[in-house]
């Protein structure tokens, strides 16, 4: 799979996960299910950096965003 797809799934999969955890630990619960995605999101995140040529700095990362969206499209 190609590191720009991966990564941009595990950012989704990450801000996805944030309000689940906000949302279990207000109402006083564990949050499991959104501690399993977050270790998905950083799972898909470092694989795609590790795999990349060169790996991704901060600045790059939008940049392989939108290439990942622009292959959809």
């Amino acid at each position: 799979m190609d590191p720009d797809i991966l990564l941009t799934i595990g950012l989704a999969v990450l801000l996805l996960s944030i309000p689940s955890m906000l949302s279990a630990v207000s109402e006083g619960r564990a949050p499991r299910a959104s501690a399993l995605t977050l270790l998905i999101a950083f799972g898909c995140i470092l694989y795609a950096m590790s795999t990349a040529p060169g790996g991704y700095r901060l600045d790059d990362i939008p940049t392989a965003v939108m290439r990942a969206v622009g292959q959809f499209i």
